[in-house]
């Protein structure tokens, strides 16, 4: 047994060491296999995260497992089992089984969870060996509060385990878990959950829940929260609640979720109330574990017994990487993948190979996202194009036909968080449904909103809050807001505008108005003549955005004029199919309005050296590969 922590001892106590692992937002990553370009890969993946946590497991005499949510979603290994499995298979969800093999002590489900509908959530979780928990979400609320709801899913678990400690001896501890995720879900999936089941805030609920877990009998409360690192002062319904979450007495340890950082991390942003090198808000022990397998987190507690009753003497925080980059920047995991969660998912891995590799279509160009952060990209216009022909069929004898239509879309795999390797990259020729389903990576159903041309703008501000700010005159300043998701970089295509870097945002990362008289957006043209702001528009876009999704102002469920359960990705699996050979078409977009003697740091795929002759007018220049394995593009205005 490894003892990583030390502390004073109380005279007649005993002590003992508790280790929690975590995993979050798996995002169905089951397996070292990119479905997208159908090859095994390295960098993701629960079976070389859970060779890790066996190691880890093995060096103490006391660990508990936990996930924070979102594991349900996000391949086609998870696609195939939702929409393509025959109902009659009877084997449990193969997620499910790798988590039962790994064994789990307890998980809380995540917003992407909820994205196949309440019947498939349920049905996977019944194969669940382990608990899983959301203390927030009801299908009644109850008139006294937290405590009185009644729940979709059990919002907490006592786990009674008997420790090893120091001395040899054996002993008692109970230890409550509770678990929280984002309210949006009601918000977001809207069409699987009106009606059905209500959410409440998540310092609300925790607020009520961990006395009462004391009250019933816990000697450690854990929180398991689908919730990651946001404003600091809480907000009633507030998405990423992490630090109002850990002001909050009785929390021994906080495991997070949702937005996909490292924490403990030195290369995470600054956070009011957090200790980044220790692992601590407000002096809680919190771990944020990445996603997609991509490391293991760690808090590892000292706990001491005396009078029958534990407390916690120290703690030590770490989120481990699974993988690790050589020199030559391939992937290497520092564990052998766990056999079980190979053998379980086998099966449902075959056939989703079968379903990826069937044909579609064909391209007579490359479809990539590597600038999709820098101009309107191939990916983008494809999916509004085929937007678009299904929106104005859809709304071809209805009032609102005769109205100029539009198209939303962002990149969904543009870098960021998910590495150097997070980008779509279609080579031109036969497309497959695994293509289809890399261009269009979540499973929303298309939606179309009306909005005025004042409406647009505002839209358009919201997105243009991806950039920093830039000084003129500055060189080498780093260009994205490293807090800002791609997924809402929002481009609409019919329009064309420029994007002035020289003003503050307009909007924050989260969607919060924070610079009123701040303008990003101009020569804002709808056929070449400036766009009346009074002026009548459908824009297609997903439900997600329609639902109010993003935060984006002027789009909510008000202005919804389309609705339907047809998918954004099985629309442009028609659309491709309707065409045979995709062309691209070269429609005017946008672009960063000119500032001489100005220069910034953007940073993509390596991959992209392949098609700079498409961003000619950029004039990128290759700076070389970052230690994080990103190609790094000095890009002047």
């Amino acid at each position: 047994m490894t003892v990583l922590l030390s502390g004073v001892q109380t005279i007649g106590a005993v002590q003992a060491q508790l280790r929690l692992l975590q995993t979050t937002d798996l995002h169905m990553h089951v397996r070292p296999y990119d479905y997208y370009s159908d090859r095994p890969a390295f960098g993701t993946g629960l079976a070389h995260a859970a060779g890790l946590i066996a190691r880890r497991r093995g060096e103490v005499a006391n660990a508990l497992l936990f996930d924070c949510g979102d594991f349900l979603q996000g391949t086609p290994l998870g696609d195939y089992v939702a929409y393509e499995r025959d109902t009659t298979n009877t084997a449990a969800h193969p997620i499910i089984a790798a988590m039962n093999a790994v064994g789990y002590d307890a998980a809380v489900v995540g917003n992407h969870d909820f994205n196949y509908g309440l019947e498939f959530l349920q049905q996977a979780l019944a194969a669940a060996r382990f608990p899983v928990l959301a203390a927030n979400v009801a299908r009644q609320l109850g008139g006294a509060g937290p405590l009185e709801d009644r729940l979709l899913l059990a919002g907490h678990s006592l786990l009674q385990r008997q420790i090893k400690c120091f001395d040899g001896s054996t002993q008692p501890l109970c230890v409550g878990v509770l678990g929280l995720t984002t309210p949006q879900i009601t918000q977001w999936d809207q069409r699987h959950l009106a009606g059905r089941i209500s959410t409440r805030d998540i310092i609300e609920t925790a607020a009520a829940w961990v006395p009462q877990l004391r009250a019933l009998g816990a000697d450690l409360v854990v929180v398991l929260a689908h919730t990651g690192f946001g404003a600091s002062e809480h907000v009633m319904g507030q998405e990423n609640a992490a630090l109002p979450l850990a002001r909050l007495a009785g929390i021994d340890a906080l495991l997070l979720g949702h937005n996909h950082l490292v924490f403990p991390s030195t290369a995470g942003p600054a956070l009011p109330g957090a200790d980044v090198a220790a692992g601590r808000l407000h002096g809680i022990p919190s771990v944020m574990a990445g996603t997609k397998g991509s490391h293991v987190g760690r808090i590892d507690l000292l706990l001491q017994r005396y009078a029958g009753r534990w407390q916690v003497l120290a703690a030590e925080v770490q989120a481990e990487s699974v993988f690790v980059r050589d020199p030559d920047q391939q992937m290497r995991a520092r564990a052998a993948p766990h056999p079980g969660v190979l053998a379980c998912s086998e099966a449902d891995h075959r056939a989703t190979l079968h379903y990826i590799r069937r044909p579609v279509g064909y391209s007579a160009t490359p479809l990539h996202s590597y600038f999709a952060l820098l101009a309107h990209d191939p990916v983008g216009r494809l999916i509004a194009e085929a937007q678009r022909w299904h929106v104005a069929r859809a709304l071809a004898n209805s009032v609102h036909a005769h109205l100029p239509l539009l198209s939303a879309t962002a990149p969904f795999k543009a870098g960021g968080l998910g590495g150097p390797d997070h980008f779509t990259d279609v080579p031109a020729g036969a497309l497959a449904m695994r293509c289809i389903a890399d261009l269009y990576h979540f499973p929303n159903t298309i939606s179309a909103v009306r909005v005025r041309g004042a409406e647009l703008a505002a839209w358009l501000e919201r997105s243009a809050g991806a950039f920093n700010r830039l000084v003129a005159g500055g060189q080498h300043q780093p260009l994205l807001d490293a807090t800002f998701p791609c997924y809402n970089f929002d481009i609409i295509d019919g329009v064309e505008f420029e994007i002035n870097l020289a003003e503050p945002a307009r909007y924050d990362a989260e969607g919060n108005l924070v610079a009123p008289g701040s303008r990003r957006i101009r020569n804002l043209a709808f056929q070449g003549a400036p766009l009346d702001p009074d002026a009548e528009f459908v824009v297609a876009t997903n439900d997600f955005r329609a639902a109010g999704g993003g935060a984006f102002p002027g789009v909510d469920r008000r202005r919804v004029v389309l609705e339907s359960t047809e998918a954004n990705r099985d629309i442009l699996r028609l659309f491709v199919e309707h065409q045979g050979t995709l062309v691209p078409k070269n429609t005017p977009g946008w672009r960063f309005a000119p500032m001489p003697e100005t220069s910034a740091i953007f940073e993509t795929g390596p991959g992209s050296v392949r098609y700079l002759t498409e961003v000619q007018h950029l004039q990128l220049e290759l700076l070389g590969i970052s230690a994080g394995g990103f190609a790094r593009y000095l890009i002047r205005f």
